[in-house]
Parts: structure tokens; sequence; C-alpha cells
């Protein structure tokens, strides 16, 4: 009976030790990143912790991952990071929740898919090369979050079914009587409304232009679609357009061709998408960028040419600005500092010679029409 009693005595002092033990302060000085591979056994996990000097007992640790397991649940491989101090107990809870760290990468709206890869592809977290080969505009642009061991190939995969997702939703909401005829149609035309404008209020105005041309037989006359035949997924110029440009003739180039390109030009967005397949009740044939970032937007060629026509003014002013603030400051530049002995009233002001303006540059990212070519009709 002694024995027993001593036993009881022996176990309750142990089980109260190793209590104590799981609740005292870690010894890591500092935070640290631990992972655990699938695979690994508490044992393996216990004695790696307390190698990587995040616990002070495996012994213990592993006791009480045994005790636990069946209200806590077991040790879930990933990638944890423990705090500084962290006591075995709070280590254990770390590690049962299973909260593994998390990364992200973004893919911009209006990103081709080439651009698209080169990140994935550069990501240092993802594992894996890139076998697959995603066609243009099939990738859904977010922010991805993911977890160490995600491979690349997985992640495209992903944007892949996020895009079908969201597709097949918006298409069984789209408006009625569209010339719009399968999905591959919709992405095809988002894409150019995402490169036209970067402002989300404005694709259900720019897509039910494009819609109104296309119901029209009007040619689309996209800029980002002569940009596209000519750089492919690169996705953007190192000059401006020229009328070379409007001129030449590719399978992308909506000034020469009918209807809509082949293929996207991009990676359209959520935005994008759903202004496609909703546009805007408007009549509006035109628009052309109106100096605040915008656009404005037209009925009639007329109306069109009189916003081109203060368009084309605001530039010459900014032009005119530019050039002036260039002038003074190589003036300021040029100007002979003043010699203390000589009065101030001898001295003369420097004389300012305006510098020749630069010319107007056209943005590659979102486009500004150039001066507006009457749509051919078939």
């Amino acid at each position: 009976m002694v024995l027993i009693v001593l036993a009881i005595v022996v176990a309750g002092a142990g089980v109260f030790y190793a209590q104590t033990e799981m609740q005292q302060r870690g010894p890591l000085e500092k935070g640290k990143i631990v992972t655990i591979k699938r695979g690994m056994g508490s044992g393996a996990i216990a004695r790696m912790l307390e190698k990587e000097g995040v616990i002070s007992n495996a012994g213990i640790f592993m006791a009480a991952t045994y005790v636990l397991r069946s209200s806590n649940g077991s040790l879930k491989a990933g990638e944890y990071q423990i705090p500084a101090s962290s006591s075995m107990a709070e280590v254990l809870g770390i590690l049962q929740a299973g909260k593994s760290l998390a990364y992200k990468v973004t893919i911009p709206e209006g990103w081709t898919t080439q651009n698209a890869l080169a990140r994935i592809a550069a990501n240092k977290v993802l594992k894996g090369n890139i076998t697959v080969k995603p066609g243009e505009g099939t990738l859904l642009p977010d922010t991805y979050v993911f977890q160490r061991g995600t491979t690349r190939d997985g992640l495209i995969a992903r944007m892949q079914a996020a895009q079908k997702k969201l597709l097949d939703k918006l298409w069984s909401k789209r408006q009625k009587n569209l010339p719009i005829k399968t999905r591959a149609e919709a992405i095809t035309l988002a894409s150019i409304v995402e490169r036209e404008t970067g402002i989300g209020a404005e694709r259900p105005k720019v897509a039910a232009v494009f819609v109104n041309r296309l119901k029209k037989k009007m040619r689309l006359q996209s800029d980002p679609t002569i940009i596209y035949g000519i750089v492919g997924g690169k996705g953007k110029m190192d000059r401006p357009l020229s009328k070379k440009d409007i001129a030449k003739k590719t399978r992308y180039n909506t000034y020469q061709i009918d209807g809509l390109p082949p293929t996207p030009i991009a990676n359209p967005g959520r935005e994008a998408i759903a202004a496609v397949l909703n546009p805007d009740n408007i009549d509006a044939l035109y628009f052309v960028a109106d100096g605040s970032g915008g656009h404005a937007f037209a009925k009639t060629l007329k109306g069109h040419e009189n916003n081109v026509s203060n368009w084309r003014k605001i530039e010459h002013d900014r032009r005119k600005a530019a050039a002036a603030k260039t002038a003074a400051s190589k003036s300021d530049k040029k100007a002979t500092p003043a010699k203390k002995l000589l009065p101030a009233t001898k001295q003369s002001a420097p004389v300012k010679h305006p510098a020749k303006p630069d010319l107007a540059k056209t943005p590659t990212g979102k486009s500004i029409p150039l001066p507006p070519v009457k749509p051919a009709q078939n």
C-alpha cells in the first residue's frame, strides 16, 4: 500500500513538473521560423525543436503532444513563426493549430500572360519550374496567398480556375442581345477595355462604346490592339505609336481588321469582365482622353472631333508649360552670380531664352487615341 501511494505521489510530482515546464518561458531569444515536413513524427519534431533552441525538453514536449492529441489534434506540417520566449505549451498550440506562414504574389489587371509568368518564375518561395503554357487572357489578376511548398504550376492552375469560376458566374447574368457569343469573346473584349482605361467607374462606358461599334459593324479602332500586334506578350512599346503603326495590318490591329482580334491582348480583371457583360446603356461610339486621367465620350464623329480638339489644346498647354519650366531652369543655371562690389542697381537681370518644346508622347500603358479616323463600316 505504501508503494502504491509513493508511486502516485511520484507520478503526481512528475505531472506537476511537466505542466510547470510546459508553461515556462522558452529559450528562444529571437523569433524563429521552423518548418515541419510532411511525414515527421512527434518524436522527430520534438528533437528538431530542441536542437533548434525552440523548446527546452523534447521528452516533455513529446509526452504533451501524445496526451493532448485527442483534444487538440496532432502536429501539422507547415512553416511556422515562433515568437521569442514562447513556452512549450505555446509552441505546441501553434503547431496543432496548423496556421502556416502565408506568402502572396500579386498579378495586376491588364498584365499579359508573359508578364505574369515572369513574376511567378521570379518568386523565390514557390517551388518547381513552370511547365504549363497558359494562353493569353486565361489568368485572373489578383493577389494570391499561398504557403511554402506551393508549386508554380499549382498557382497558375488556381489563377485559371479563379477566372473560370468568375466568368461562369458573370456569364449567367449577362445582358441580352450582346454581340458577344462566347466566353472567349467576352475575355477578348474585356482585355481591350482593361488596357484602354485604368478607372473602374469608366469601364462600363468604354465597354458600351465597343459593344455599340460591334453592333453597327464598325471597327473597334483601339490603340492597345495595335501595340499588342507589334510587341505581343511584352505588353508595352518603348516609343509612341506612329501613323505607320496604325496603317500596318496585323491580326490584332483593330484599325485594320473587322470585329475582335483572335485572342485577348492581356489578362482582364473582374471589373473589366463585368463591364463587357453588362455595359452601360449609352449611345456613345467614341472616346478620347479628357486631361483628367479619364475620357470624354461622344455619340457622333463631330462631337468626338470637338473632344479631340479639346484634348489637343490640353496637350499643347502642357507642352508650353513644360517648355517654360525647362527654359527657366536652364536660364537659372546660366545666370552669373552677383558681385558683392557692384551696387544692386547696376546688375543686369539674366536673359531667359525659351526652350524648344518636346514632342508629345503617347502613353503605351493606357493609350491615348491618335487623331480620329472615321470608322469604316462593312
